[in-house]
């Protein structure tokens, strides 16, 4: 398996650019997919230095309804019209980042979910025998305190979001089985607990942002839920892939605990196992 980082927030592969923003190009014995497509087109730019080709996708899996996410769809449907495109109906909601004195929509483009190429998910979805959606993660133990401030507009209300727009993407290939998502808003030892409950095991391989960036920096209760998290991840036989909304000083925290097991992951970074 193949795994290609087309876009993050930080540099990393000579000539390639950096965003807010997650893609993950991704070979397996059946399938050439891409997962997320960063904020803007950047990520296309950076598929063609590393000689990606997208015109042969032929499975984008859409993590979440974010712009750091989907916002650069639009310009792979120009590049690619055959690729179906696994979206979460919820996907298309009214999402806001809501602070004190200011408010901001971070959702994907509405007419994304008129592309003839979309496959809305509304549950767990079985594509093949390599690959697997599941969805509706409830837990909230050690949930991401970025959260707070990440709304869904109802008129003229804002309630909390409560990420039921979220997917995971499961890849099983060549006896391995690789958890993949987004931003892990819904927590990432959640995640992994829905997942064992799926799937009677643990992955052998995780690639996800943990989403605890704080924009005004780290209080020691955030810096204690990050231990914890790094402290359970830990007992795991998983090896772990991280960047984007994870953040520098959380994974430096983690990594300080988890060692080798834990990874990071920059724009232009191959995987290969």
């Amino acid at each position: 398996m193949k795994i290609v980082n087309l876009i993050e927030n930080t540099e990393g592969c000579s000539g390639c650019a950096s965003e807010h923003g997650l893609s993950f190009y991704i070979e397996t014995e059946k399938h050439k997919l891409l997962v997320d497509t960063g904020a803007t087109d950047a990520f296309i730019q950076n598929a063609e230095i590393l000689g990606v080709d997208l015109a042969a996708v032929d499975t984008v899996i859409l993590s979440h309804g974010h712009y750091d996410h989907g916002g650069g769809l639009p310009a792979f449907v120009k590049i690619n019209s055959n690729a179906r495109i696994y979206i979460r109906t919820a996907a298309f909601g009214n999402f806001y980042h809501k602070g004190h004195k200011n408010e901001r929509y971070i959702g994907i483009s509405p007419e994304i979910q008129n592309y003839s190429q979309v496959i809305p998910v509304d549950g767990n979805l079985k594509i093949d025998e390599e690959l697997f959606l599941f969805t509706n993660v409830t837990g909230r133990r050690l949930w991401p305190s970025g959260n707070n401030s990440l709304k869904c507009r109802k008129g003229e209300d804002y309630i909390q979001d409560d990420f039921s727009h979220e997917q995971y993407l499961v890849i099983c290939c060549e006896g391995k089985e690789v958890l993949v998502s987004g931003c892990a808003h819904n927590g990432i030892l959640n995640i992994l607990d829905a997942y064992k409950e799926l799937r009677k095991r643990e992955p052998d391989v995780v690639i996800s942002g943990f989403h605890m960036m704080q924009h005004h920096g780290y209080s020691e209760e955030n810096l204690a839920i990050i231990r914890e998290t790094a402290a359970e991840l830990k007992n795991c036989r998983t090896r772990f892939y991280t960047g984007h909304c994870t953040d520098q000083i959380p994974f430096e925290t983690m990594k300080e605990i988890m060692g080798d097991q834990l990874i990071y992951v920059h724009s232009g970074d191959i995987i290969e196992f």
